[in-house]
């Protein structure tokens, strides 16, 4: 073997395992300042990162590979004191779905009104506007089903509602008093599961074979989960955002138990978690920063 192929061949397998080291390596990016309040985020296939606001009426973008963070949405003349909670990317439909907070004006304690959102996932072009119903509301999170319909949290009034594909209005599709502090919901082998940031609980939402759901089954966690906010589902686990206690677990279930596992502690309020690939992004809203770990196997 000649001198020249020995170092091509050694080069070749250095670039290869620093390739491979930083698949998983962990990355930070501050999300315009550390008061951006980053609630929720999602991640487009190439990477590319939706980054919604509690503190601003903007949704953030940041391309897959950088830290430059621009603005995808601005949401400015929604209202004073407008911000976005909820953030989901659909790829198959080149699309950003968000929930749109608003306060009401003069109102005490106050009230808001939300609004569920999509946007053009290239260009941010605004496309569907619904409004919860109520005169108060909150629009947190939402999920795909195996349906393809897209079903949302609303905290505030313990309800949850579907949008079928292709609609512009959602029904009301279930609302049980187990619900009331619904955040998280997430599909895991086709069945739903949400939590309650207000009372610290699983629940999982059966549905027959018609569609209709049933009550709420509460699934015992086998340590404390505080403050469960946003969910998803990957490698057949729960990953949930403890916002009161600054981690990320994850939980597996078997029946209507869950054994908890901490991915990733010392965080300052993490409230949305995304699988993407191989790393886990989480939305630390605490310090306004997108941060993603290895994805646990």
């Amino acid at each position: 073997m000649s001198l020249i192929s020995s170092t091509f061949r050694a080069a070749a397998g250095i670039a290869a395992l620093i390739a491979f080291s930083s698949a998983g390596l962990a990355e930070e990016i501050l999300i315009n300042d550390a008061k951006s309040s980053p609630e929720s985020l999602s991640a487009a296939p190439d990477g590319t990162l939706i980054v919604g606001s509690a503190s601003s009426p903007f949704i953030y973008k940041v391309k897959a590979g950088g830290t430059t963070v621009e603005k995808f949405f601005d949401a400015s003349s929604e209202g004073p004191g407008t911000f976005f909670f909820g953030i989901l990317v659909d790829a198959e439909n080149n699309t950003v779905w968000a929930c749109q907070l608003t306060p009401v004006p003069d109102t005490k304690p106050v009230q808001r009104k939300s609004k569920l959102r999509s946007f053009d996932l290239n260009t941010g072009e605004a496309k569907v506007s619904w409004s919860l119903p109520g005169d108060t509301n909150t629009c947190n999170d939402f999920a795909f089903g195996p349906d393809h319909s897209l079903y949302i949290a609303d905290t505030a009034n313990g309800r949850i509602y579907k949008l079928a594909p292709g609609a512009e209005t959602a029904d009301l599709f279930v609302e049980h008093r187990s619900l009331m502090g619904i955040d998280g919901i997430t599909f895991l082998d086709g069945v739903l599961y949400v939590n309650s940031v207000f009372y610290n609980n699983l629940y999982r939402v059966p549905v027959d074979e018609s569609g209709k759901p049933g009550t709420p089954v509460d699934i015992w966690m086998d340590q404390p989960v505080k403050g469960p906010d946003g969910m998803r589902a990957a490698n057949g686990k729960l990953f949930v955002a403890e916002n009161g206690a600054g981690k990320i677990s994850a939980l597996t279930i078997d029946g209507d138990k869950a054994h908890v596992e901490v991915v990733k502690d010392g965080l300052d309020t993490p409230t949305a978690v995304e699988p993407a690939g191989d790393v886990l992004w989480i939305a630390e809203r605490g310090a306004g920063k997108a941060v993603s770990v290895p994805m646990p196997k």
